[in-house]
Formats: C-alpha cells, sequence, structure tokens
C-alpha cells in the first residue's frame, strides 16, 4: 500500500513509503531503503530526512 509520495526539490530524488505487513518502509528512487517501522508517521520522517526536506 502506497502511503506518500515525495520528491525533493531539486527533482533528484523520488520517495515512498509502504505498508509491509505490520511495518512501513521508505524508498527512494536513487536505491536508498530506509530502516522498517512500525509507525508509518517515522518510516514517513525517515523519507523527509532523506530528501533534506
Amino acid at each position: 500500500m502506497l502511503i506518500q509520495t515525495t520528491a525533493a526539490p531539486s527533482g533528484t530524488h523520488h520517495t515512498t513509503v509502504t505498508d509491509q505487513g505490520s511495518f512501513a518502509s521508505a524508498r527512494c528512487s536513487c536505491g536508498w531503503k530506509g530502516p522498517a517501522r512500525r509507525a508509518r508517521d517515522r518510516a514517513r520522517r525517515d523519507a523527509e530526512a532523506h530528501t533534506g526536506g
């Protein structure tokens, strides 16, 4: 399930947060993957931190 999509101002990163069972995980078009989190909000913050936002 797709939760959120964000793009950095430079347009070089495109992140998504997806559910995987009881966990949510952020991923980026550059190949970065955040840790699995039980809280979707924390996964979204991981994605924002990765894109510098």
